[in-house]
């Protein structure tokens, strides 16, 4: 068996949560090895900002910048600071052994004093080949009312929502601030919203229900035009005409891999010490971005934690944290 390569801080994923935690590592002299993924459906190079056209809510980018120049941009600064890439996935983790051992698909085992998990959470999409498509090429359907709502070709549109949560009826309320209506899809006849979020989105004028209807199909060529509705009660269907869609039926994170090895909230995200803390129930494991953030999950929040998992792991190396966690 070859010889495993010894490493101070691995950091798993792509996105903006790990890019900042390699420069932040990077610059504290850590020399970061960064598992980006192979771009498979659960590790995203990127993330899924590479599912965003334009990003206009990250500071510094007056203009505007598209999740992919973003994230190539952040890339570049990493890799600038001499932080190394591997562009893999991690199959599997033994946090039970120190140093911990991460096992690549390319069957490359690394040790490491330290991991900084950052693998994100996937948008759970309908799964329609159109949805994906226009989607991908920012034709008007997205997962994210907050990242995209906002752009001008929403404004003062009839906007579908589809979705029956508290995530679904967030979203509607913010769409309503720029949309001409917003239109609910939901598959029920009732809502699994909190009471509150129910009532506010029942008491905004601009915001009406389509009960017991499944979005079937996406229209439109370069941008969505209408969505194809579907009756789950008596199967009839018939369109409804929109200038966007954005499907709000929850993320799942990139947890997988961890085969329960760090403690995860109840909804499988990654639980921490405290909320404004990256510290998980691993001595010397860390957690940022999506992955354990089920409420914000924006890229500028991401970036932030990414700062304090790699502030959080150089002070753990610093203070003896591998010799104590070795010796417990």
């Amino acid at each position: 068996m070859s010889e495993r390569q010894h490493e101070q801080v691995v950091i798993i994923g792509s996105g903006p949560a790990s890019w900042t935690a390699a420069i932040y590592a990077a610059r504290a002299d850590l020399s970061p090895l960064v598992i980006e993924g192979a771009g498979s459906r659960t590790m995203i190079p990127g993330g899924q900002l590479m599912y965003t056209t334009e990003v206009e809510n990250y500071p510094g980018f007056p203009e505007g910048v598209t999740g992919i120049d973003m994230m190539a941009d952040f890339k570049a600064q990493a890799v600038r600071f001499e932080t190394r890439v591997i562009m893999e996935d991690v199959a599997e983790v033994d946090f039970s052994v120190r140093p911990l051992l991460l096992t690549t698909s390319g069957g490359t085992e690394i040790e490491s004093d330290s991991v900084i998990i950052a693998t994100g959470a996937n948008a759970n999409w309908i799964g329609l080949e159109n949805e994906e498509r226009l989607a991908q090429s920012g034709g008007g359907v997205s997962a994210c009312a907050v990242c995209d709502g906002a752009l001008p070709h929403f404004r003062d549109q009839v906007i579908a929502i589809v979705g029956g949560g508290d995530s679904a009826m967030e979203d509607a309320l913010y769409m309503a601030k720029f949309a001409k209506e917003v239109v609910v899809v939901h598959r029920r006849e009732e809502l699994r919203a909190s009471k509150i979020m129910q009532e506010r989105a029942f008491a905004e004028e601009k915001i009406r229900f389509e009960w017991n209807q499944t979005v079937v199909d996406v229209i439109g060529d370069d941008v969505i035009t209408a969505v194809l509705l579907r009756d789950t009660v008596t199967a009839e269907e018939r369109q409804l005409e929109v200038g966007g869609l954005f499907v709000a039926i929850g993320h799942d994170p990139n947890t997988g891999f961890l085969n329960g090895q760090v403690a995860l909230k109840p909804n499988g995200f990654v639980e921490t010490a405290t909320s404004w803390r990256t510290i998980t129930s691993v001595p010397g494991v860390f957690a940022a971005g999506d992955v354990m953030d089920d409420f914000f999950k924006q890229a500028v929040t991401a970036a932030g934690t990414g700062c304090m998992a790699a502030l959080e792991a150089e002070r753990w190396l610093a203070h003896g944290g591998p010799q104590e966690a070795a010796a417990g």
